[in-house]
């Protein structure tokens, strides 16, 4: 029940909120620049086009993502709602939980409505994405969505105000997408060769943005970049083996950032 009340007023707080509408216009404007990129393709499958278009979501969504959250949710100590809203008969985990449900529905939204845009656009051009694209590309979209709003639940509950909220998003989201190439290439180099390919299979579980997007490229047939130490992934992720295992994955993963996040709101 608390749930659900705190997830309704957060969609309305959510929509209320100019930076919603500030991401909403970016994202609008940066489905319009896929749906360009997209009709110069005369392919089908991963191809540069499309690795193009992931490369280009997988930067802009888990920024967007991090920010409005964990802003939403320091907010709510600088403001001083949650010291009223803990004098109720309400736990930690339902308001959290609920904060990330609603959070959830307004970025998904969000997201849903430039594509919308972008396939309206498509249609009156006559380049419209097809269906199966379109529906790929909201479902990679909400999985990465999903994934870093739990990290933002981890970073609202430690920071204080937004500014620090602002600064670790950032760092993560630097680190988890523009730097981890990097960081793999210099921590791997210092370790015995053997135990480069274990090591860099199990490191990839810890970057959602990583893993996510190998699972997507191996579902449009591109796994085959990713070299020979990803090699024996492709054949179970390519499977319904692959897909049980990647939304196992995916819960576990957002279990353990909300769990994390409830215990860092309590201690603070």
């Amino acid at each position: 029940m608390h749930i659900q009340l705190i997830a309704k007023r957060e969609v309305k707080v959510g929509f209320r909120n100019p930076w919603s509408y500030s991401f909403l216009a970016l994202f609008s404007l940066f489905s319009l620049g896929l749906l360009i990129i997209q009709s110069q393709s005369y392919m089908t499958g991963y191809t540069y086009t499309t690795g193009t278009m992931l490369n280009l979501i997988l930067y802009l969504l888990p920024l967007m993502t991090m920010l409005l959250s964990s802003f939403s949710l320091t907010a709510e100590k600088e403001e001083g709602n949650w010291q009223l809203l803990s004098t109720y008969a309400m736990t930690t985990s339902s308001f959290l939980v609920g904060k990330y449900v609603g959070q959830a529905l307004v970025l998904i939204a969000i997201v849903s409505f430039g594509y919308g845009i972008s396939g309206v656009a498509g249609l009156l051009l006559g380049k419209s994405f097809t269906f199966s694209t379109l529906l790929f590309l909201l479902v990679f979209s909400i999985c990465l969505i999903l994934l870093f709003l739990g990290i933002a639940m981890v970073i609202g509950a430690l920071c204080r105000n937004r500014w620090q909220a602002l600064t670790m998003g950032v760092s993560i989201w630097f680190f988890s997408i523009l730097a981890w190439p990097t960081l793999l290439i210099s921590l791997l180099s210092f370790v015995p060769y053997t135990w480069i390919k274990p090591l860099l299979q199990i490191v990839t579980f810890f970057n959602p943005a990583e893993f996510v997007r190998i699972y997507s490229v191996t579902r449009l047939g591109g796994g085959a970049i990713f070299g020979p130490e990803y090699y024996k992934w492709m054949y179970w992720m390519d499977s319904a083996l692959g897909d049980v295992c990647f939304v196992a994955l995916c819960l576990l993963w957002i279990g353990a950032t909300l769990w994390i996040a409830i215990r860092a709101w309590e201690r603070r």
